[in-house]
C-alpha cells in the first residue's frame, strides 16, 4: 500500500512541507472515509427513495420540478 501523504503550505513564506501522515493522522483519515461512506448510502438511499416515488407517478424528475416550479 502507498504510503498517505500530507502537504502542509505556509503562505506566508511559501514553504512547502511535505511528509507521511502519523499514527493519528491516518486514524482520522480512517474515521473520515468512514463518516463520507455512510453519507453516501445515506444519499444512496434517499436517492432511491426518491426514485421510487417517481416511477410509482409515472413521472420524471424534470416533469416534478416543473409542477412544483422548482429550478
Amino acid at each position: 500500500m502507498a504510503k498517505q501523504m500530507i502537504t502542509i503550505h505556509n503562505l506566508a513564506t511559501g514553504e512547502v512541507i511535505e511528509r507521511e501522515m502519523n499514527a493519528e493522522e491516518l486514524a482520522q483519515l480512517k474515521v473520515d472515509a468512514q463518516a463520507q461512506a455512510k453519507r453516501d448510502a445515506e444519499q444512496a438511499a434517499k436517492d432511491a427513495a426518491k426514485q421510487a416515488v417517481l416511477n410509482k407517478l409515472g413521472l420524471s424528475a424534470d416533469e416534478i420540478a416543473l409542477l412544483l416550479g422548482a429550478n
